[in-house]
């Protein structure tokens, strides 16, 4: 099979396209014949070799696929040859073919193509499990998203939106504040030109917010901890800006306030599993109508052009997911 490896820590052109050996399934595996796969900012980190892959898996970078089922172990009886999926991996799916433990594998959901499921499993398996499993946001809560063009913030937009929350959002631009208000922020505010603090608090009437989701870490730690309402939560899935942050205790203690934060890759297909069976119950029935939650794609590349993407993604101002598409011979 092609599949696109990293030659060495570097910038994208060190991605490469080869020939790999197809995988070899283990007991409870499923083997795809991806038709798509997201291109996510983890690994634009593992190329650069900030962000390795868990021990025992593939070095192909890849989190998230959409294709078709092509071999199953055995005692895999949920799916058959030929089903189309979606699926979040811990790596591999810059290739033609994938294998991922039959637990994260979820169906495509109706009127969704491949391309387009291909932006749900690592941004649905991440939004939903920090933001209602972890952060418990609830029907009429208020959030505030930071990055809120990106891949995930596009993504929680709509999800907080599919439960009745309110969410606000922080992005970079005029355009990607425009996007997001489109998608159903119910504010955009652009962090260059104005103080997110300053307008949240104003937008809040002062009470500040009772969610927040955020990938910035240790710049914005004591900001967003001064934003939170009683009770509130933070929840924290990256450190783009810094992993040290500086904080009063007071003002966490004086809110009865929770400092929460997870990473998905490195953990167990059990553990990937038991929120793939809650997306499946709560999420996946709304997807079809792709309304709240629908796909935002901004662009596509073809597998064997993974480093245009990724200087694509690194240089250009874009909203929700790039995706490489496999070419069919």
């Amino acid at each position: 099979m092609i599949a696109v490896e990293i030659s060495e820590p570097g910038p994208p052109h060190v991605l490469r396209p080869v020939d790999r050996p197809l995988p070899v399934l283990e007991p409870g595996e499923i083997l795809i014949r991806v038709v798509a796969v997201g291109v996510a900012r983890a690994d634009l980190l593992q190329r650069l070799g900030k962000y390795p892959p868990p021990p025992g898996t593939t070095d192909i970078p890849g989190l998230d696929v959409a294709g078709t089922v092509a071999a199953l172990s055995e005692g895999v009886d949920q799916f058959k040859i030929g089903d189309p999926v979606c699926a979040i991996l811990a790596g591999g799916g810059y290739a033609e073919f994938c294998s991922v433990p039959a637990v994260q594998v979820l169906p495509i959901p109706k009127n969704w193509t491949s391309v387009e499921a291909a932006s749900l499993p690592e941004n649905l398996f991440t939004v939903f499990d920090n933001l209602v499993t972890r952060g418990q946001l609830q029907r009429g809560e208020t959030l505030l998203i930071h990055g809120g063009g990106s891949g995930i913030g596009t993504m929680a937009i709509m999800l907080s939106r599919a439960i009745g929350a309110i969410p606000l959002v922080t992005a970079g631009s005029e355009a990607k504040c425009a996007a997001c208000l489109s998608l159903g922020a119910e504010h955009a505010i652009n962090y260059k030109t104005a103080d997110f603090l300053a307008e949240t608090r104003r937008l809040t009437g002062g009470r500040g917010v009772d969610v927040i989701l955020d990938m910035v870490g240790g710049p914005y730690l004591e900001r967003n901890v001064s934003l939170l309402a009683t009770e509130g939560r933070l929840v924290l899935i990256a450190f783009s800006g810094g992993a040290v942050g500086s904080l009063d205790l007071r003002v966490l203690f004086a809110r009865r306030a929770r400092i929460l934060a997870s990473t998905m890759r490195a953990r167990s297909p059990e553990q990937k599993g038991l929120v793939a069976q809650r997306l499946l119950r709560d999420v996946w029935p709304l997807l079809p109508a792709k309304e709240p939650i629908r796909p935002v794609v901004d662009r596509t590349f073809p597998l064997r052009d993974a480093a245009l993407a990724h200087e694509y993604l690194e240089n250009t101002t874009r909203i929700g997911k790039v995706v490489l598409v496999v070419e069919t011979s």
